[in-house]
């Protein structure tokens, strides 16, 4: 292999990008959008790589997707789409982790946090971390949507059965899978982010600055 270009990575990913079914991407971001409008929040979570997706994720769709960032303090706050990185508060992970369950890192913050109606977004590479498997099962017995992205490998089939809306790349190669999922993160977000605009745009008018649905 060169080391000034690896052709078959390459092509690789640009195979998979032309493979890629939208549909599920599509229902991602209905999903997000149902959250928005209905005051649900999202909750996002992995291990390694996929933990800096989620935190990645959570910072996108927080500030990326609202509609009045950089107002200040003295205007009331539009209403935006609710979402929490379960990876970002290292001193609670650790503690879960070293007094609790490494297994369980997710789930116990999930059972603080999580209302019926919120979403639950896992991400896993392989599709079996335990961690992020059992903080699906948990969020789908307790009333939450379930979202999982993952890849194509066998595995990914146990992360596929506890997810409404699975987004499961073409490739097998984790590296491969990674770049997937951050492009797949990106459209998600852009999408998202148009479809409040247009949501906007059509007339919500004043009901734009309810924070919760019926006030």
């Amino acid at each position: 292999m060169s080391l000034s270009s690896d052709r078959p990575y390459i092509e690789t990913i640009q195979g998979a990008l032309a493979k890629l079914d939208q549909t599920e991407l599509i229902a991602v971001v209905e999903a997000l959008f149902s959250a928005f409008l209905n005051g649900r929040t999202v909750f996002t979570f992995g291990n390694g790589a996929s933990a800096a997706l989620a935190s990645h994720m959570a910072c996108d769709l927080g500030k990326g997707t609202a509609i009045d960032v950089g107002n200040g303090p003295t205007r009331p706050a539009a209403r935006r789409l609710r979402v929490v990185s379960l990876v970002d508060n290292a001193a609670l992970v650790t503690a879960l982790g070293n007094d609790v369950a490494y297994h369980d890192i997710f789930t116990e913050q999930l059972k603080n946090l999580l209302g019926r109606g919120d979403v639950a977004v896992g991400v896993s590479g392989s599709g079996s971390s335990p961690n992020v498997l059992r903080a699906l099962d948990f969020a789908r017995r307790n009333g939450a949507a379930t979202i999982g992205f993952t890849g194509a490998r066998v595995s990914a089939s146990a992360m596929q059965e506890l997810c409404d809306i699975c987004v499961r790349v073409p490739l097998t190669m984790m590296e491969q899978i990674e770049d997937l999922h951050v492009v797949c993160h990106h459209m998600i977000t852009l999408w998202l982010r148009q479809r409040i605009a247009d949501w906007v745009a059509a007339g919500s008018g004043s009901r734009q600055y309810l924070t919760i649905v019926g006030e």
